[in-house]
């Protein structure tokens, strides 16, 4: 299953440390450790995630850690902007990420923001109201780069097997797609492609349904969206892979393999390194995709927050496996804010 030792909870405030690497770190407890501390923070259309480590020989120590669903996409397809409510949501939980950086005496940091940020016309003056009130620096990343990172937090946990394997990221905004070498120590990316559909846009877009059947049509619109958005990217994937290999990394996966394992609660420890039977992950699409928002909210790993969103990501995931079709799914808990720690603790040392 590739590298399991990062199944730790990121939970908000866990002060202990975990590692991320070959084998697990003391539980030191101490409140300001002497080694230098790293922050990632990755700002998407839906989610604003920190990630505090501390570097160690075979990996890195997750010492803190902060996640909040924000939707600072929310509205960008019609309007084009940033709303000022979205703005507002961003802000409060970016305050949270500096008040964390300063207490942890965080040295090294790169925070990043992606699509909707890309995307909006006041995206660039949103950046700078966050500095003004937070002193965190966003930087907008390009698809390519944001692609590339995924890749790099995530890659360890590609099955063994030959031939290239697909990484996919589906986000708020837009999915990436990366063809990959995993024969080598890093990945090689062979190909990459940034689709304009998340689980945000899609469901604004074509999304939702008073009736079980004007639900069941509301899915076929956002499958056929997906469809024509991955078309060029499809055209282009080798058609000779003996068993494709699959991996994909965001909250759709994880989500949908907590329903898979029926938890009542997330565990990152059983999902992030899970495999996933293909067939078991598209019945679970289907079945979503005609349930009520309410009833979807019921199930315990989906919720209030996740519930108009999740059916999205469904077709955006049936849509992948129609042009990569894998027999499993490999899902990983871990992305951008871990390939950009490695990146940042790559660059440092000697």
């Amino acid at each position: 299953m590739g590298d399991r030792s990062a199944n730790m909870p990121y939970r908000s405030g866990d002060v202990s440390e975990r590692a991320v690497g070959t084998r697990p770190a003391e539980d030191t407890r101490r409140p300001w450790p002497a080694a230098p501390h790293y922050a990632a923070l990755d700002l998407g259309t839906n989610n604003c995630r920190l990630l505090i480590a501390r570097p160690r020989q075979d990996g890195f120590a997750v010492v803190d850690a902060f996640s909040r669903i924000v939707r600072l996409g929310e509205g960008l397809a019609a309007s084009g902007r940033l709303s000022d409510a979205a703005i507002d949501r961003t802000i409060a939980a970016l305050t949270v990420c500096a008040d964390k950086l300063r207490r942890r005496n965080v040295t090294v940091a790169r925070s990043v923001a992606t699509e909707a940020c890309r995307r909006a016309a006041n995206g660039a003056a949103f950046i700078e109201r966050a500095y003004a009130e937070t002193g965190i620096r966003l930087d907008i990343i390009s698809a390519e780069e944001e692609a590339r990172l995924a890749v790099l937090g995530c890659h360890a946990l590609i099955e063994p097997g030959d031939g290239p394997a697909l990484v996919f990221d589906i986000g708020g905004g837009s999915t990436e797609l990366v063809l990959v070498d995993a024969s080598g120590g890093e990945p090689r990316v062979l190909d990459w492609h940034s689709a304009p559909w998340g689980v945000v846009s899609l469901t604004e877009c074509a999304g939702g349904g008073a009736t079980a059947e004007q639900r069941r049509d509301a899915y076929a619109r956002m499958r056929a969206l997906a469809d024509e958005s991955f078309a060029p990217f499809a055209a282009r994937l080798p058609r000779a892979v003996a068993r494709p290999r699959l991996l994909g990394t965001s909250g759709t996966v994880t989500t949908l393999a907590s329903v898979h394992l029926q938890l009542d609660h997330y565990d990152r420890s059983r999902i992030d390194g899970l495999i996933v039977p293909a067939a078991s992950m598209r019945r679970i699409s289907s079945e979503l995709s005609t349930m009520a928002i309410t009833d979807r909210a019921r199930l315990a790993c989906i919720g209030t927050e996740r519930a108009d969103l999740v059916v999205a990501g469904c077709a955006i995931l049936e849509s992948i496996l129609d042009i990569w079709p894998a027999e499993r799914l490999g899902v990983a808990d871990r992305g951008i804010r871990e390939g950009i720690l490695r990146r940042l603790m790559g660059a440092e040392r000697p």
